[in-house]
């Protein structure tokens, strides 16, 4: 539009040469129009690329929006650190983060454990804190936006990740276009039915790690989550790694990033930095 109107704006100018004007006067017209051109469509140019570059810096966070832990009486969530540490490593790097959950709106959350300095500054950052109790639905999601997805986890996935299809398709979108797809602890049950273009499933023939069954039975939670995440993973056709108790541990496989429990959080937010480095 302003391209159109410094066109039309010369072009009047231009028009009102009459015949006794100098053969000088009327290039100086022509190449005043060309540089007006010229210029408006560089920096028409440059907004674009820096539209285009801040798009391409942003990673999008999977919190579960379930907080009730089946039939015990108790409440869970998403688990602080396990959003906290990849947000920490990620912001750092220049890259924006978006929260979507199944439900939208404020999700639950657990584990905010003493003398987290990661989890201190996460709380008190008022912009991110915004984002986070007012998280996205799927629907609002856009995946172009995207160069990766992170699922978080806590024991709250285990009942709304793997059967959410919205979220599924989401993550598929953005794998397709070259995009990063990771997740942390029990966030892997985000990746159970994620089913790519050709059929298969996107764990299927992946190296995978995420919190294992000695893990589940030492928490003694193996009888009350809704299914086993390791045996759930093999079964769709999963390569399962996994360490001892507790132990870090990140497997990459195909721009596909997992870790195994809380202590792998940080550790999962620095293998996605260095695979969206690759992109």
């Amino acid at each position: 539009m302003f391209v159109g109107s410094c066109i039309y704006l010369c072009t009047i100018k231009s028009l009102k040469i009459n015949n006794k004007m100098n053969h000088n006067k009327f290039l100086s017209k022509i190449i005043f129009l060309a540089g007006c051109i010229l210029f408006l469509g560089i920096n028409m140019i440059n907004a674009q690329t820096i539209k285009s570059n801040k798009m391409s810096k942003k990673v999008l966070f999977v919190v579960t929006s379930h907080s009730e832990l089946g039939n015990t009486g108790e409440s869970t969530g998403y688990y602080l650190g396990e959003v906290t540490h990849p947000w920490a490593v990620l912001v750092d790097a220049g890259y924006e983060i978006d929260f979507v959950s199944p439900k939208g709106g404020n999700p639950p959350y657990y584990g905010n454990t003493p003398d987290d300095k990661v989890n201190e500054r996460f709380l008190a950052d008022e912009y991110y804190q915004n984002k986070i109790q007012n998280t996205m639905t799927p629907s609002e999601v856009n995946p172009d936006e995207y160069v990766g997805i992170l699922y978080a986890g806590g024991h709250g996935t285990m009942w709304d990740f793997a059967d959410n299809e919205e979220l599924a398709v989401i993550a598929q979108k953005i794998y397709e276009k070259n995009g990063i797809v990771s997740a942390v602890c029990h966030g892997p049950a985000g990746l159970v039915n994620i089913k790519l273009s050709n059929g298969k499933y996107l764990v299927d023939g992946k190296k995978i790690n995420a919190f294992t069954n000695e893990e589940e039975a030492a928490v003694k939670l193996d009888e009350v989550v809704p299914f086993r995440l390791e045996s759930k993973l093999i079964e769709r056709g999963a390569k399962f790694e996994k360490s001892g108790l507790w132990q870090t541990h990140v497997t990459v496989d195909e721009r596909v990033v997992t870790g195994q429990n809380p202590q792998s959080a940080h550790a999962v937010g620095e293998a996605v930095l260095e695979e969206l480095k690759k992109l």
